[in-house]
């Protein structure tokens, strides 16, 4: 059940949900439950709803990923938003803690991932390829432990497990990601990306909206990171 803390912003066109690692956004054919459901059930009760709550899943973020989601509660802000993510208008950064150190402080990657179905997995390569589709971000370092480095990464584009693959392609694995290169899991068996924050033009009212979602209070060193750059 969704915790009114989860809430970062709700209006009567969009929700935006702090969803936290090893949810799913939407139910897949192996499990129903998901952050999606868990919303309309909390409308539905909360708001004395007698029949069915829509709700527009806009984006979504990997089961192991923790963070801001974005949806929209009518047909009409889902119809503008979708349109909006099309056209790259949704400004989204992460933060990933990655097991090593870029030589550079800030840059930009730029890649092209082909999705294998079969293992779940994608495969970034320098240069094009048959079904292969462009990704591209830019990266900020924000901080450094001893073992570990925070970045900030503004997404560009939004293919299958792209931040994951980019990072793990450059030798910048994300601590507990063993899918793509990290040396050891997390305990919570989530990965140590967060959907930081989503900017965007409101899809009705049209005036600036930026969402920031707090990192896991339950992780010591997220909660360093967040600590030292503040």
């Amino acid at each position: 059940m969704i915790h009114p803390k989860d809430i970062l912003y709700e209006d009567n066109h969009i929700i935006v949900v702090n969803k936290r690692c090893g949810e799913l956004v939407q139910p897949d054919k192996e499990c129903d439950e998901a952050l999606e459901n868990d919303i309309k059930t909390m409308i539905k009760v909360r708001d004395h709803k007698a029949g069915d709550v829509f709700l527009g899943v806009v984006h979504r973020i990997d089961r192991p990923v923790s963070g801001a989601v974005l949806f929209a509660k009518t047909s009409k802000a889902l119809v503008r938003l979708n349109e909006m993510i099309r056209k790259g208008e949704i400004k989204k950064h992460y933060w990933a803690i990655v097991e090593s150190r870029p030589s550079t402080e800030q840059g930009s990657l730029h890649h092209y991932i082909l999705r294998d179905g079969k293992t779940n997995r994608s495969h970034a390569y320098n240069s094009p390829r048959k079904d292969a589709k462009e990704a591209r971000l830019n990266y900020e370092m924000l901080g450094c432990s001893d073992r570990y480095t925070l970045l900030d990464v503004e997404l560009l584009t939004g293919r299958h497990h792209q931040i994951r693959c980019q990072l793990s392609k450059m030798g910048w694995p994300i601590k507990g990601d063993l899918k793509y290169g990290a040396k050891r899991s997390n305990p919570n068996g989530g990965i140590s990306l967060h959907s930081r924050s989503l900017e965007f033009m409101h899809p009705v009212r049209k005036e600036t909206i930026t969402i920031v979602a707090p990192v896991p209070q339950d992780d010591n060193l997220w909660r360093y990171f967040d600590e030292s750059v503040q």
